[in-house]
């Protein structure tokens, strides 16, 4: 009987483990700055963060939102990080880009014209609201 309750309990043991393993963790990552440095920072954040999941057996879904000044990183031609995300977006299906509508309307009215965004990136109503609702949805906050 004894036998019986120590597999028992070694069974248990190995279940929660089990279960432990393999966890999804969510991040959003805020970007509200034209710096390429801050950019870069953000994007070697997202690969850094997939990396150290990965290596766990842990899988991570990243949004990278970006408002205000750091809607550069996502305008085609004036993207200092252009062909990065361009590659990133290929080599991380982990890994999506939100680009604030809101900004994107004011930068498009001043222009007198519509400001591409790059292919990469989807347009979200509103940049600070999408973070609230990643926030909301138990999405980890990032801002480097």
């Amino acid at each position: 009987m004894k036998r019986f309750f120590i597999a028992l309990a070694a069974f248990l043991v190995a279940g929660q483990m089990a279960i432990a393993e393999g966890q999804v963790h969510r991040v959003a990552i805020h970007v509200d700055q034209s710096d390429p440095k801050v950019q870069n920072m953000a994007l070697n954040n997202a690969v850094n963060i997939t990396n150290y999941y990965e290596s766990q057996g842990d899988t991570v879904v990243i949004e990278m939102v970006a408002y205000g000044p750091g809607l550069t990183m996502f305008i085609p031609g004036k993207s200092a990080v252009e062909a990065r995300i361009a590659t990133m977006s290929l080599e991380l299906e982990n890994l999506t880009f939100a680009a604030c509508g809101n900004t994107h309307r004011k930068m498009s009215k001043k222009a007198g014209q519509d400001i591409p965004i790059m292919d990469e990136a989807g347009i979200v109503p509103s940049g600070v609201v999408r973070l609230i609702q990643l926030q909301e949805d138990g999405y980890a906050y990032i801002r480097p």
